[in-house]
Order: C-alpha cells, then structure tokens, then sequence
C-alpha cells in the first residue's frame, strides 16, 4: 500500500541553498551538500532539488554539482533546472539521480516529456507547474522562468497533456504561497487531482507539521513538498534544517488511513 510522501525541496543559486517568497528576493541560507548530509540523518521520503539560475540564465545543468549531491543523497533524488533535451536529462540520470523535473520545456518542446520516458520510464519524469491565481478571478495560470513569465496556459489543462504525453508525477508549485508558511493552496490541488491519475506533489504553502497532515488527510496519497519549513525553525525563521521524526510522520499516515478506513466502512 502507498503511503504520502513528505518531501524537502531545496532551491539552489550560485551553488548556494536558498530560500524565497513569492518566487523573489533569493536569501542565502547554507550549503546544499550539507542540508543533504542532515536529511540524510532523518531518514527523509525523497528530495528535490531545483537550480532556479539555470533556466533564466540559460545555461546547463551544473554537471558537477548534481553529481556531489546525488554520491551523498541516500534517498531518492529529483533534479530540476536546465534540461531542455533528452542528452542533458540521460546525462543527469547517468550521474544518479533518480528522477528529472522539466517546466518550461514542456512549453517549448512537449516531445521531450514522451522521450525521455522511453527511455528510463515514466516513473522518472516530473513536470513542475508553477501556478499562480489570476487577478480579480478565481482562475489560475501557468508562468515559466522563476515566475517572471505568464504563459495563458490553463493549469488544469496542461497537467492532463503531461499525463498524456507520459509523464510519471506532477508537482503543483504555488507563487502565491510560496514562502509564506501558511498552508497549501487546496483549490488548485483539487482541480489538478480530479482530472489526472498519476501521483501529484505539491509544493508552496506549509508552514507546519499540521498544515501537511490537513492536505493529506483532505487529498489522499499525495506528495507533500515543503522548503522553507525544512529550512527554517521558530517565528524569527532561524536557520535549522530540520524534518518529522518517524513518530511524527507515523501519526500524520495513520491519522489519514483511519479516516481513509472510517469513510469506507460498510455498515
């Protein structure tokens, strides 16, 4: 049986961890290899990990970072930022890493998704939505390049082409609640998760231990994906890398499978 997956997700700038709101003002907060050391240590479901300068800059995947990270990453690896084709992205696996996450690719090439599958299979392909709430309706829409670029592609509409084209698993990233440790943005997860069967991680919004166990408990076997809560302790945001101890994370998995069990009994 599947569980939900509690997953950190590191951004990294200048090879430096870093931590934004909103997608802006990027705060240097630590080293990436040495967060990977610590998650290690806490035994952590999965890792991301995004190069958010790749893309704006256009420039490759740094090659020798993503290979550092994933000879010490002891869990699963997911790396995004750069890949713009099948040779970067079969290079990328070649170094360890698990799975790839592609964005504003999909965009410009969409093959690229159906390709790369092929290749290693459909498990090992994410594509990351950034989402953001249209002004004045309760519409969204997708942007591309660290939220800098609006796209008028539909959300909901893109995820089930990605389905369609092979992707394994879709990340729904929200700028509006990005950094802002207040909880995920449940509307947009509902409107993706009803129109799509493959596994879904969201990202952008958790500001606590509950705020993961209210999205699991309301949406099922889901990835739950958090950086700054990861990353920072307290309400002045120390610096401290931290994660559920197995005690933690038990309760939050049970608490969803004895609701799961409560709302499909028979009587």
């Amino acid at each position: 049986m599947l569980n939900p997956r509690i997953i950190p997700c590191l951004l990294v700038r200048d090879k430096g961890l870093v931590k934004t709101v909103n997608f802006k003002a990027p705060k240097y907060v630590g080293d990436p290899l040495n967060a990977v050391k610590i998650f290690n240590e806490k035994g952590v479901d999965e890792l991301i990990v995004l190069d958010i300068d790749a893309t704006i800059k256009q420039r490759e995947p740094d090659y020798k970072m993503i290979a550092n990270l994933a000879m010490e990453c002891r869990m699963p690896l997911c790396y995004g930022g750069g890949v713009k084709n099948i040779e970067q992205a079969l290079h990328i696996f070649e170094l360890g890493v698990e799975k790839i996450a592609i964005s504003s690719a999909v965009l410009e090439y969409p093959e690229i998704v159906s390709e790369i599958a092929g290749i290693v299979g459909n498990q090992s392909v994410v594509v990351i939505l950034d989402v953001k709430k249209k002004k004045f309706s309760n519409n969204y829409e997708i942007y591309t390049h660290n939220g800098k670029q609006k796209t008028g592609l539909n959300p909901v509409e893109l995820a089930k082409k990605v389905e369609e084209l092979g992707c394994g698993e879709i990340v729904i990233n929200s700028i509006d609640h990005d950094g802002m440790m207040a909880g995920y943005d449940n509307k947009i997860i509902d409107a993706i998760r009803d129109v799509v069967s493959i596994p879904i991680t969201v990202l952008g919004g958790a500001g606590s231990i509950e705020d993961i166990g209210q999205m699991i408990n309301q949406h099922g076997i889901i990835g739950a994906a958090a950086g700054s809560l990861f990353v920072f302790k307290g309400k002045y945001k120390a610096v401290l890398i931290n994660y559920p101890n197995p005690l933690e994370k038990e309760s939050l998995i049970n608490n969803y499978f004895l609701k799961n069990e409560t709302n499909t009994t028979v009587f």
